[in-house]
């Protein structure tokens, strides 16, 4: 799928994959205001929308889920790789994989609003875990790791209210947050996780 504008990329497929953060959920985002896809195409094409031939729909799944986790065609194979020579479910393992990312167990424990905005935090030095600087985002959180923002980065505006967000902010049943030292840790496997993508159809669109 070609870069663009985040928005751009949820109405090429159709769904809000949260990707502006509040945005994402109010009147002024794109998705609601322009409720088809971009391009000529769009609201004043006059014909029939035709229905997607099965892989259409397995690379529109696939698409989905790059998209919202950020990831490269080269990851997702290798993470896909290592969900289905897993001894567990496929689905299960590729949830595990995919929700211990740092970048996404930063953006699920609230310490950002987005997971790119996370992943640009990690980039920029702003997280430590186990009380060490981790600049990969792609690094696999493990349970009871300690997630924290750097304390060199504390007292950088970008954190200014986050202490008053994080106090109204539910965190995931598997993560535990403690909002008055800006950290957190996996808890447990993680549970009770409803993701937008049908990852039977994923898995078929690489196993062809």
């Amino acid at each position: 799928m070609r870069r663009g504008p985040k928005e751009k990329k949820e109405r090429a497929l159709g769904q809000k994959l949260g990707l502006k953060a509040e945005r994402s959920m109010s009147p002024k985002s794109a998705t609601v205001r322009k409720p088809y896809k971009p391009g000529q195409h769009g609201v004043n094409s006059k014909r029939r929308a035709r229905g997607l031939s099965d892989f259409g729909l397995q690379l529109k799944e696939k698409q989905k889920m790059k998209i919202s986790f950020g990831l490269t065609e080269i990851q997702l194979k290798e993470i896909l790789k290592k969900a289905i020579k897993a001894k567990l479910n496929t689905k299960e393992k590729l949830i595990n994989l995919l929700e211990r990312r740092l970048d996404n167990v930063v953006f699920r424990l609230g310490l950002a609003p987005t997971r790119l905005v996370a992943r640009k935090m990690i980039i920029d030095g702003h997280i430590t875990v186990n009380g060490r600087k981790v600049t990969y985002p792609n690094f696999a959180v493990k349970i009871k790791d300690l997630i924290s923002i750097n304390p060199n980065s504390k007292n950088s505006g970008q954190f200014k209210n986050l202490l008053e967000k994080l106090k109204k902010y539910e965190a995931p049943v598997w993560l535990i947050l403690n909002p008055e030292k800006l950290e957190g840790q996996i808890g447990s496997a993680p549970a009770d996780i409803d993701l937008p993508f049908d990852f039977n159809m994923i898995v078929e669109f690489y196993s062809k």
